[in-house]
């Protein structure tokens, strides 16, 4: 296994974007699935910072929207 992992590192560079972009997504699911770990992406990343942002504002949605949007998913 070490022998192939190394002959797989040691190509990755020679690689097209797309697979090595495929490459991080799959060892970052596999990483979530046994370390517990999961890293954002940009995208989340700025949500995050976003959300963050709202409730420093004081921005929330009120109960009613709340309650209406987890009505839609109720039987």
């Amino acid at each position: 296994m070490k022998d192939f992992a190394k002959f797989v590192l040691e190509r990755i560079s020679a690689w097209p974007k797309e697979a090595q972009a495929e490459l991080v997504d799959a060892i970052s699911a596999i990483e979530s699935k046994y370390f517990g770990f999961y890293q954002l992406t940009d995208d989340e990343r700025a949500a995050v910072r976003e959300g963050l942002a709202q409730t420093a504002r004081g921005e929330f949605v009120d109960d009613e929207a709340v309650a209406s949007f987890f009505d839609r998913y109720r039987g």
